[in-house]
């Protein structure tokens, strides 16, 4: 089959003959669950802090978290349990090395998305992430990928700022239009 100029191809298939970046399943799970139930703790220790319970005028601040992050420990601790105490039946290997890459494709640029809004502000930022995941990711040609990028970025500032005057982290680009 031809390709058509329009058409965006990224490889579907991961290599067969990619090596393990880990060897079972069983070992993830119970890192999720530990990293699960820290984070729980966390959340837990903090909402107690800030008043868990009820006062005159109905629950305080960390009434409903605390209880969330009770519920998030505990299916933390069922996780971490059933893997545990269950014995390991064969698994497959949870990801590739090039399973992965394509994972940490999107995750790196997303972060750093993340990162960037602080400084350049959420527009800015927002132009960068989709001009690099089309140029770099979707193969897109560069012009289409530049042009997309800004009128998505001028669209939702137009909506944003102008049309219902939301407050969006600003960088140095946004001070220059006065706002």
């Amino acid at each position: 089959m031809a390709k058509s100029e329009d058409e965006i191809v990224v490889g579907d298939a991961p290599a067969s003959d990619s090596p393990a970046v880990t060897s079972s399943t069983r070992a993830v799970d119970v890192g999720v669950s530990l990293a699960l139930l820290a984070f729980a703790g966390v959340l837990a220790f903090d909402n107690w802090r800030t008043g868990m319970g009820w006062d005159a005028t109905g629950p305080q601040a960390g009434y409903f978290p605390f209880y969330l992050s009770a519920i998030l420990a505990a299916a933390s601790v069922w996780g971490l349990a059933k893997e545990l105490l269950v014995r390991e039946q064969a698994s497959g290997t949870f990801v590739t090395r090039e399973q992965l890459r394509r994972v940490m494709q999107v995750f790196v640029p997303t972060l750093l998305f993340c990162l960037f809004t602080q400084w350049l502000g959420l527009y800015v930022a927002s132009f960068l992430l989709i001009a690099g995941f089309m140029v770099f990711v979707g193969r897109i040609a560069v012009w289409k990928s530049l042009l997309t990028a800004f009128l998505f970025s001028l669209v939702m500032f137009v909506t944003f700022e102008i049309a219902f005057d939301v407050l969006m982290p600003k960088g140095p680009l946004e001070a220059l239009f006065g706002r």
